[in-house]
């Protein structure tokens, strides 16, 4: 194999800037074929991105013998079935975060992966964007010193821009989504605790329903003590009034911090009272950095970008956090 070829179950908003584009753009990648249950709108994306071919049924595009590696982009509800079938059909399997509803369902996906042919990977895509490369490089070159603790505030509207549109409300359904903005977009935060500061000692949390017609939470509170003696506390409010919106998470050690926006461009470091900033560049297709190294590693040219088994642990703190 010297290539990868794509095909994508569910050719939805989001795949049309963040991530579809990056498969013909990375080395040795190419998409050729989307899927969406609606015919018309897999056949319109199709001809709009010049993809070769569409499908409206999953199992046809998982069994097309032209492609060896599927991504799947749909609600997370449908993640477990596509996964265990690309798996079982002996092809590449590139799934869409929030990897799973639970990490009950990751759990088995993980299972299923111990005995496929194929390899699996999970978009925690953040990981490989540069803004979060560069963190991770100043915390392992000791630049604020051992780190002491971590925390993190996502306070956002009721009508806010941090997602993708969609035709239909589907993350504000708990059966289709797992539970609101929460569970959409903390997968990015924690994940990346947890690559910075690897493996979880406790973790213990809150969580309610304040204002949320839909009965998902929108005020969810966590801390998480990692084996390195790193405490992180987070907190998450979908409801707060225009003006208080907060994106920030700072990485305070012996001899300075870390801080940044999540969802930003820019970091700030500051040691013995000097500050310090890096900018970076937006980027166009935010998955195209994981795309490459995800392709890389299908090739047996790299390492896993993020596996199974890292992604059932930031499931497992959500589970926790909103039980």
């Amino acid at each position: 194999m010297d290539k990868i070829s794509w095909g994508v179950i569910g050719c939805g908003n989001v795949t049309e800037v963040k991530s579809g584009p990056a498969f013909n753009l990375v080395p040795n990648s190419e998409l050729i074929a989307v899927m969406r249950r609606d015919a018309a709108k897999a056949a319109d994306y199709a001809a709009r991105h010049h993809v070769p071919k569409w499908y409206s049924d999953a199992a046809e595009l998982i069994n097309d013998p032209a492609i060896n590696a599927i991504y799947i982009a749909t609600p997370p509800a449908y993640h477990e079935t596509y996964a265990l079938q690309a798996l079982a059909a002996g092809k590449h399997v590139y799934v869409e975060k929030p990897v799973t509803l639970n990490a009950a369902s990751a759990a088995r996906i993980a299972g299923a992966a111990k005995n496929a042919v194929g390899k699996l990977s999970i978009a925690h895509y953040r990981r490989e964007q540069p803004m979060f490369l560069k963190i991770k490089k100043l915390l392992a070159q000791g630049i604020i010193g051992p780190i002491r603790f971590a925390q993190l505030q996502l306070f956002q509207t009721k009508s806010n821009d941090l997602i993708a549109p969609s035709e239909s409300n589907w993350r504000m359904e708990p059966t289709l989504s797992g539970g609101g903005l929460f569970h959409d977009l903390a997968p990015h935060q924690l994940d990346l605790m947890i690559h910075f500061f690897g493996d979880i000692k406790k973790v213990q949390g809150l969580s309610l329903s304040q204002d949320s017609e839909f009965g998902v939470d929108d005020l969810v509170s966590g801390q998480l003590l990692f084996e390195n003696g790193v405490l992180f506390n987070g907190i998450w409010c979908f409801t707060v009034p225009c003006g208080e919106e907060k994106d920030i998470c700072e990485i305070t050690g012996e001899k300075g911090k870390i801080s940044f926006a999540v969802f930003g461009n820019e970091i700030s470091v500051t040691v013995n009272g000097e500050d310090e900033y890096f900018s970076f560049e937006p980027l166009i297709h935010v998955q195209q950095p994981m795309i490459a190294k995800v392709t890389d590693y299908f090739l047996g040219n790299a390492d896993n970008p993020c596996t199974i088994e890292e992604a059932i642990k930031s499931m497992a703190i959500m589970d926790i956090f909103t039980a």
